[in-house]
């Protein structure tokens, strides 16, 4: 593949590859160990959770400003060796059985991560052509499918091999490999600082407040970014129900006594439709444009979470789970090469801002339901059945506002190319 015979790609993708690993052994073996050793109180793997998500909400004013006016390549490898660094903290918390200090730290954690996701993202904008963001998006959600495919297994095969302190160990150096990889990246300084060099002493409250602003007012000047960012919430709010789904659908429905093993399976499905949909994730769009792939994988996708709300056979609803995941990951792929032509690389940091606080809160409200409401109020059945009707819901207001501002997307992007070339 082209994409890999650039040397800067290479380094970004394999340090984005064993930053997932190590967080997502982590974070598995996280949760079943709070599982095992509180098992009656379900609400503290929902309160880790939390501290994943909530973190964003703390941030967010900063993320952007800092990934658009600071060094990129920096930020990136420096939130690698603070988590790092955190990690060790975390588990001498463990073993000192300090596990509200522990929920504090996962909480630091997590938010020195919100710093990465910008910065990488906008270094890996500035390392590709145009023509190959859709490539890159459909390689980033085979690597995804790779670790729902192998995450949950692997976290548990960590835990119940090494316990929870091995699997922090492996979570820890994928940190350090991460920041190395990162480090040893040429990029062009253009790259690393589009908006020309600037250090962290000359950034300032009101300036930040104004860089904020401003990606309010670049979001609202694009009409069919707004409307594509408008379903984020929505969003947030299903991967909050979907971070604990799969725990809780085994242990408290479907296999009590064997959750470990068929929660594992559960996410090895997802991961197979994850490859199966990102391998023709590209074709779909070429063949049926990504206005098209993105509303028909919505409203598949939701109807069949709606479905799986009443299946009583685990098989059947694993067999629902790789539906989710083949037709979701053409989606993805639709999100993550179509942002990066939407978004001029010098904002690409302030669309962030905005973007990841809006599906954090909804991920958040999510969760702070679920702590309250579950098992009590709500069962595992209405998880499905919310997942299914938020999804749906997003998908038919796509399906009414996408088309017809793309159409006037791509009217002005011929005229302006038309003038270009007069000129």
């Amino acid at each position: 593949m082209l994409l890999f015979k650039n040397p800067a790609f290479t380094k970004l993708f394999f340090a984005n590859v064993t930053s997932q690993l190590g967080t997502t052994v982590g974070n598995f073996a996280f949760a079943f160990y709070l599982l095992d050793r509180f098992s009656s109180q379900p609400y503290y793997a929902t309160i880790a959770e939390l501290m994943y998500s909530l973190p964003t909400l703390a941030v967010f004013l900063f993320v952007g400003v800092l990934a658009d006016r600071l060094d990129r390549k920096k930020i990136a490898a420096n939130s690698d060796w603070i988590r790092a660094g955190l990690t060790v903290v975390l588990l001498l918390c463990l073993q000192a059985d300090w596990l509200i200090v522990a929920f504090v730290i996962l909480f630091l954690r997590s938010a020195v991560s919100k710093f990465f996701g910008p910065a990488e993202t906008g270094l890996l904008q500035g390392v590709m052509d145009p023509d190959q963001y859709v490539h890159a998006a459909g390689l980033n959600q085979s690597v995804a499918g790779i670790f729902m495919l192998f995450g949950m297994g692997l976290g548990s095969l960590a835990y119940q091999f090494l316990g929870i302190e091995g699997a922090l160990i492996i979570d820890g150096v994928s940190f350090i490999m991460s920041g190395i990889l990162i480090s040893l990246c040429r990029i062009a300084p253009e790259v690393c600082q589009p908006s020309g060099k600037v250090h962290i002493r000359d950034l300032n409250l009101r300036l930040i407040v104004s860089d904020f602003r401003d990606g309010f007012h670049y979001i609202w000047g694009h009409k069919l970014l707004l409307a594509i960012i408008s379903g984020t919430l929505l969003f947030g709010f299903i991967n909050g129900v979907f971070a604990v789904l799969p725990l809780f659908m085994m242990k408290y429905k479907l296999s009590p006594d064997n959750y470990e093993l068929y929660a594992s399976l559960f996410m090895t499905f997802l991961g197979l439709g994850f490859l199966v949909g990102s391998v023709f994730g590209a074709s779909l769009i070429k063949k049926f444009s990504k206005v098209n792939v993105l509303i028909v994988g919505l409203l598949l996708t939701g109807i069949v979470c709606l479905v799986m709300g009443f299946l009583e056979n685990i098989w059947l609803y694993l067999f629902a789970t790789f539906i989710i995941g083949s037709s979701i990951s053409p989606v993805n792929v639709v999100f993550g090469s179509w942002f990066p032509e939407l978004v001029d690389p010098k904002n690409m940091g302030k669309v962030n801002a905005w973007m990841e606080p809006l599906m954090m809160l909804g991920h958040s409200i999510a969760l702070g339901i679920i702590a309250l409401a579950f098992p009590r109020w709500i069962s595992v059945e209405v998880l499905n059945l919310l997942i299914g009707v938020c999804i749906t819901g997003v998908g038919i207001y796509y399906a009414f506002v996408i088309p017809s501002l793309n159409r006037k997307h791509n009217n002005q992007q011929q005229l302006e190319t038309e003038r270009s070339a007069a000129v």
